[in-house]
């Protein structure tokens, strides 16, 4: 089985909205052994909403549309859907009773009857209720293909692939499992990476699949296997794996680590290891990626933002002579910040951020994209500087993130504090 995902809405096509839907559906189907082969973001239009209907049953089996659903009786979605499937759109009484209810328990009785519309499904669809919101989930099953429709708001669409719709894909289809197994290697190049272990990767099984994955200055090596037996496959993997190892083994920073967190949070919690964070030009962007994954309270003790140089004074305990004389954004001041930090937090380890992300310079001139970063591990400490006067702001936070975290790892991998 393979599945086609569209996602449609006007503010995706703008950039005003990021569509996270895709990712997430695409994981989840992952999960159960169904590959997404194409994924279309269209324009809340009933002529592009059809035509790509159109395509995307040429393409899978499964379809899974995402957005476009609204209250009024001009829902462009249904009714394309609706033209598409050849079917007429009637008023369901079991929808009709949950959006009573839905409404009821928000204190919102006065609005049914504006959001009745939404009641409104077509005759040939299965419903899946929406618990999140007032746009139901229809399915139709036709000429051996199975098309989605759901709403768009990500808080709706999750409960309702994981709690619904991916439980009846798997109690209804017998379906291959999907097993990955990712390498994180660093230090070296993606062009050598691929001609050191090129001899490895051409004597892979044919059912077997190798991705490239940077992230950072990091790469991820995907292995990506198919079948009936889930064991068997991971076994295989495994081999593959091992034969990796004399190859490469120099350069790896986790085995079978996919994000750097998840890296991270296996070696602070082996290592009865606690972190904190003092930034600036990231933002914050260093805690939320610590905090982002289950169970970091028992490492990450917290993180200051001092983005303001009085307050890398105030909070932090840098040096106004040392500020005065290096800048804000000195290799001097990273390594004051995160010796502040570590005391303020008293933990183990401490990490600092201090540059200029752009677009334009700080009141000190110094040249955008410059980054000093200080790790600093019990009595260790190391500081190191970036030049990414080409990275988008965002880009910056971001690859300035990984970056330290990535670091913080090597270190504590290779035990030089």
């Amino acid at each position: 089985m393979k599945a086609v995902l569209i996602t449609i809405g006007d503010e995706i096509l703008s950039g005003n909205t990021v569509d996270t839907n895709s990712n997430f559906i695409a994981t989840e189907l992952k999960k159960i052994g169904i590959p997404v082969v194409q994924i279309f973001t269209i324009s809340d239009e009933i002529a592009a909403i059809r035509n790509t209907l159109k395509s995307a049953v040429e393409l899978g089996h499964l379809i899974i549309a995402t957005g476009g659903l609204g209250p009024t009786k001009d829902d462009k979605t249904k009714t394309a859907f609706k033209d598409f499937f050849d079917d007429e759109i009637i008023l369901d009484p079991e929808t009709f009773d949950h959006l009573r209810r839905l409404f009821e328990k928000r204190n919102r009785g006065h609005l049914l009857e504006l959001n009745k519309p939404q009641a409104e499904v077509l005759s040939k669809a299965f419903i899946f209720q929406n618990e999140n919101g007032s746009a139901p989930c229809q399915m139709i099953q036709e000429n051996g293909k199975i098309t989605i429709c759901l709403p768009g708001v990500p808080f709706e669409v999750k409960p309702l692939i994981k709690d619904k719709i991916i439980p009846f894909l798997a109690d209804q289809f017998n379906l291959n499992h999907i097993v990955t197994h990712t390498v994180s290697v660093v230090g070296i190049p993606e062009s050598l990476l691929s001609e050191q272990i090129e001899s490895w990767e051409l004597a892979l099984p044919k059912d077997l699949s190798l991705s490239y994955l940077p992230v950072g200055n990091r790469i991820k090596l995907r292995l990506t296997a198919q079948g009936k037996r889930k064991e068997e496959l991971e076994q295989r993997i495994d081999t593959e794996v091992q034969k990796l190892k004399p190859l490469i083994g120099d350069n790896v920073i986790s085995w079978n680590g996919d994000n750097i967190e998840e890296i991270l949070k296996e070696i602070l919690d082996e290592k009865k290891l606690t972190v904190s964070t003092a930034e600036s030009c990231t933002g914050g962007e260093l805690s939320r990626i610590l905090t982002s994954i289950s169970g970091s309270s028992t490492y990450f003790s917290g993180g200051i933002v001092a983005y303001d140089y009085q307050k890398k004074i105030e909070i932090l305990g840098v040096s106004k002579e040392t500020i005065k004389g290096k800048t804000a954004v000195s290799e001097e001041v990273a390594q004051e910040m995160s010796l502040g930090g570590q005391q303020l937090f008293k933990t183990n380890i401490s990490l600092s951020t201090t540059g200029v992300a752009g677009p334009r310079s700080d009141e000190f001139n110094n040249e955008i994209g410059t980054v000093f970063y200080s790790i600093r591990v019990n009595d260790f400490e190391k500081t190191n500087r970036l030049h990414l006067p080409h990275f988008e702001r965002n880009d910056f936070v971001s690859f300035v993130s990984q970056r330290v975290l990535q670091d913080l790892v090597e270190i504590l991998i290779k035990e030089q504090y």
